[in-house]
């Protein structure tokens, strides 16, 4: 039996539904408005104060202001006082070499250089294919001289930065080895910095140090891996340890290569909308590998290290890592200074955040600390997580072995029982 509703009830109903929308509608809107409100009144304290401070200061200090040092100051306590400890102001020279230092390349002569105690510049590290490897400067070189600059203890910084310069300019640098000086010219240019250091261990396994994650590091990565795979190597072991990160570019084009097709990271920002923001094609490589973490392992090389262990690629060796989650976002300012923020939490695939958390490894292995602080004199005898780690990938690769020849002999055992049933019926015959 159907009932009829009289148009009056319905009108009532409707009005009350309209009463109970303009109601909601109106909290809303007015908790909304309530919240600009009061950050506009905590805008206006705000400066209010600076105001005032910056009155008393001027009207009693008898100093000269220096205008500009004063601004950067006022940026880099505003950025100090949001409470975002991955927060950076730079102004703008250190803006441009902040970006350089992301790009992973210097213009320079390609060399890592200190102070030796005779007052020279040491040469240390000579990077490859740079205009100092070119000219045939050499590690434990000195530069005794820069140009026009005599180099001791007291010019050593204005002859370094001297050094320095424009990229397809000259600098004539005279270098002492064995005690004889020769003047040699050097022409500036970009030069890669390497991030990424590989050879074969124990015969035929692939050990790859990652130092960091510059925009340079994915090709240095890309070529090392593919010229280990080329000498045979039968399993990976990746290092990350004392790697605080880098840009989200180059880790995952990294991970990319290593991993099967799927997502590689996502992140959540202020407004509550997460996405995607890398993924992988079905194209990976089929090796054992293993990640050495340690508490120094941060950020992009955590990324790294989850993505491995999430899609089942990887175990990691080594200590909890350090626990940073967060994505920084630099922001260019007018003046051409910038801020560095925090502007979202990233998830690795399994979706599971370890900020504040850290990475657990698989395999635990504690170091000494004077080991620690010097990896990169170690080898796969004398580090003892480089050890289970090796240990850990040739299991694997014996396993693999195993279930190969097992595959192999269960074919061949099938094809003689086959062979021997054909006999039999041609001999019945």
């Amino acid at each position: 039996m159907s009932k009829k509703v009289s148009l009056g009830a319905t009108i009532t109903l409707m009005a009350m539904v309209a009463a109970v929308t303009v109601s909601v509608t109106v909290m809303y809107y007015q908790n909304v408005f309530n919240g600009k409100m009061v950050n506009l009144t905590e805008r206006e304290a705000m400066y209010s104060k600076l105001s005032e401070l910056d009155r008393i200061a001027r009207n009693n200090y008898i100093g000269e202001v220096d205008e500009e040092n004063l601004t950067d100051y006022l940026a880099r306590g505003y950025v100090a006082g949001l409470g975002d400890k991955y927060a950076r102001y730079f102004d703008a020279n250190g803006y441009e070499a902040y970006m350089q230092e992301l790009e992973g390349r210097v213009v320079g002569i390609g060399v890592e250089a200190s102070l030796d105690p005779s007052g020279y510049i040491l040469v240390g590290t000579v990077y490859a294919d740079s205009p100092a490897s070119i000219n045939g400067i050499q590690e434990g070189d000195l530069i005794v001289r820069v140009d026009d600059i005599d180099v001791n203890a007291e010019t050593y910084q204005q002859a370094t930065d001297a050094i320095r310069g424009e990229e397809g300019t000259r600098v004539t640098l005279t270098v002492r080895r064995d005690n004889e000086d020769t003047e040699i010219p050097v022409t500036r240019r970009k030069v890669d910095i390497p991030t990424v250091f590989s050879r074969i261990i124990d015969g035929d396994v692939g050990y790859v140090r990652i130092s960091e994650f510059s925009d340079s590091t994915a090709s240095q990565f890309d070529k090392q891996v593919d010229t280990l795979i080329a000498q045979g190597a039968t399993a990976l072991i990746f290092d990350v340890r004392n790697n605080v990160g880098g840009t989200l570019t180059s880790v995952t084009a990294m991970l990319d290569k290593l991993l099967p097709q799927g997502n590689i990271v996502s992140a959540t920002y202020k407004n509550g909308k997460t996405e995607v923001l890398a993924t992988s094609d079905a194209d990976e490589i089929a090796l054992p590998m293993a990640v050495l973490t340690n508490g120094r392992t941060a950020s992009a090389a955590e990324l790294f290290t989850q993505a491995l262990k999430d899609y089942g690629k990887a175990k990691s060796v080594g200590s909890l890592t350090y626990g940073k989650g967060s994505m920084q976002e630099v922001k260019k300012l007018n003046d051409g200074s910038a801020v560095n923020l925090t502007v979202a939490t990233y998830y690795p695939p399994s979706g599971e955040s370890y900020d504040g958390i850290g990475i657990k490894p698989d395999y635990e292995v504690q170091i000494l600390a004077e080991l620690e602080n010097n990896l990169t004199n170690l080898n796969e005898n004398t580090d003892p997580q480089l050890k289970k780690a090796l240990e850990v990938v040739l299991t694997a690769v014996r396993a693999e072995n195993n279930s190969s020849e097992s595959a192999a002999s269960g074919e061949a055992e099938s094809g003689e029982s086959s062979g021997s049933s054909e006999g039999a019926s041609k001999e019945g015959e």
